[in-house]
């Protein structure tokens, strides 16, 4: 990586203010882990301080980051780890990690990303109806032999909208069954 991570948190410190995702209790969760983990960075004192609750989350956030920049780099360091253990999906829209992700480096083989490919872009009540009609037209094609007579009608009328070679087959059944 480039950048240090102060600067890193520098360039970040916008963009996690404004983060709607990061509310009360992942604040407090940050402020926790930095203060009972590393409580050279974060005193007793200063994380009851961050983590007051009368004063809102955007502000009490907005002085974390700025006491953390003037802690320096191994502070910044241990938010980011912080940040990546409890909230994974923040931690990777932070506008440096995106970047860092974007940027090719010429020493390493380039990312090929997978292209998702969508077979059937339909939900899936469309499949249970498919799988439906299906269904319905193997049970009349089992009893219809034996027990259902308009069983062969339908499956002459569902020849229909097929295609034509399963128009002859239906049709050649249908045919069948009203010889016997």
């Amino acid at each position: 990586m480039g950048d240090s991570f102060h600067d890193q948190l520098i360039e970040d410190s916008a963009f996690l203010r404004a983060e709607r995702r990061l509310d009360t209790e992942l604040v407090d969760k940050l402020i926790l882990q930095l203060n009972r983990i590393y409580p050279q960075i974060l005193s007793d004192k200063e994380a009851t301080k961050f983590r007051n609750l009368d004063v809102p989350t955007s502000v009490r956030l907005g002085e974390l980051l700025a006491h953390l920049r003037g802690k320096g780099e191994e502070a910044c360091r241990e938010f980011y780890r912080a940040l990546h253990l409890h909230v994974e999906e923040v931690y990777y829209s932070l506008p440096t990690r995106q970047r860092l992700r974007d940027s090719l480096d010429p020493l390493t083989f380039p990312r090929a990303y997978k292209q998702r490919y969508v077979l059937n872009d339909r939900d899936p009540l469309f499949f249970l109806s498919c799988f439906g009609v299906a269904v319905g037209m193997a049970l009349l094609y089992y009893y219809s032999e034996a027990k259902l007579t308009g069983g062969s009608r339908t499956l002459g009328l569902a020849a229909l909208g097929l295609k034509r070679k399963a128009q002859e087959v239906l049709i050649w059944y249908t045919e069948q069954s009203l010889m016997n």
